[in-house]
């Protein structure tokens, strides 16, 4: 950082008391304030966006505010909290939620982990296997949740078809309670495989050869290879991946309402889709903010376990 540039005066041997800011500082502070400028507007969308719809909900969580009911809303403390955490329906989805978000994302995650290390083993066509197991990935919720629901049909649908043109029965895949759930794992697992897929691609990539030439000139079996160097390379990034997908799974909302409904009963009925019933078709706002207040918390407190056991694992 320059000096700062005295003022001169008419006197020799004499220097003002008051100086002038050094050529680079002012540039420092104009660049500044230009930055600031600039980033204003993306921080006031941003706080718009987010933070102020955050806030509100959890103001109207300590209220009774009903959309359709107007005027102003009490506060009534903590009674949306305690109503929710002592309700057996809630216990119900959230044990549905949990059931959902173990099956799919252990499942995704052995699936793309498995298609990655093959196809990170091969030598040709690896480029057009990958563009082609993500497909899937880059289809929009809502179309893949119609894509499956005229495959799943129990009287039109091409799996039933399938199975019928090698003698075995029809399957009623999104009427019934015991298939309805396994029906929303597989179809968000066909979709979601490729993400795990990606990121176990990514993470075999930065393995060092060396290793494996090391491994290769010692004899070492692949088994062995696999599991002293493979594995616990790319546990830690394939860990990251895992946790991105159970956040997604734990918020799935768009899969039900276009598949099940949250039918047949409520068997497929999750948090987030029992939220969404309990604002929009039963316009308590009130209790829905709760709902929403307490699954962000949620995400929250398991996130920083996650992460803490990634900081363990790559500080041993």
């Amino acid at each position: 950082m320059s000096d700062p540039v005295p003022l001169k005066t008419d006197h020799p041997g004499q220097v003002a008391s008051a100086t002038l800011p050094a050529p680079g500082r002012s540039r420092r502070l104009s660049d500044r304030g230009l930055a600031v400028a600039f980033t204003s507007p993306a921080l006031l969308l941003l706080l718009a966006m987010s933070v102020f719809p955050l806030l509100w909900a959890l103001y109207l969580s300590f209220t009774d505010y009903s959309a359709t009911r107007g005027g102003p809303a009490h506060f009534i403390g903590f009674g949306n909290y305690t109503a929710i955490l002592t309700s057996a329906q809630v216990h119900q989805r959230a044990l549905t939620t949990l059931i959902y978000v173990f099956g799919a994302v252990g499942l995704q995650t052995v699936l793309g982990f498995t298609i990655a290390y093959l196809i990170s083993r091969r030598t040709h066509g690896r480029g057009l296997l990958t563009t082609l197991f993500l497909v899937p990935m880059m289809l929009s919720p809502v179309v893949v949740g119609l894509f499956w629901r005229f495959m799943l049909d129990a009287q039109f649908g091409v799996v039933n078809s399938m199975l019928g043109s090698v003698g075995l029965g029809q399957v009623e895949w999104l009427t019934r309670q015991r298939t309805a759930l396994i029906s929303l794992i597989v179809v968000d697992t066909w979709q979601w495989t490729p993400f795990i897929m990606l990121i176990a691609l990514a993470g075999l990539s930065a393995v060092p050869k060396y290793l494996y030439e090391a491994a290769s000139i010692d004899r070492a079996s692949e088994w062995f290879r696999f599991r002293t160097i493979t594995l616990p390379l790319v546990w830690p990034l394939l860990l990251i991946a895992v946790l991105f997908r159970a956040i997604e799974a734990f918020r799935l909302f768009d899969l039900v309402y276009i598949l099940t409904s949250g039918g047949p009963g409520v068997s497929t009925e999750t948090l987030s889709f029992h939220v969404y019933k309990v604002a929009f078709l039963g316009f308590n706002t009130g209790t829905a903010s709760a709902y929403g207040i307490l699954m962000v918390l949620v995400v929250i407190v398991l996130t920083q376990l996650y992460l803490r056991y990634l900081n363990k694992l790559k500080e041993g």
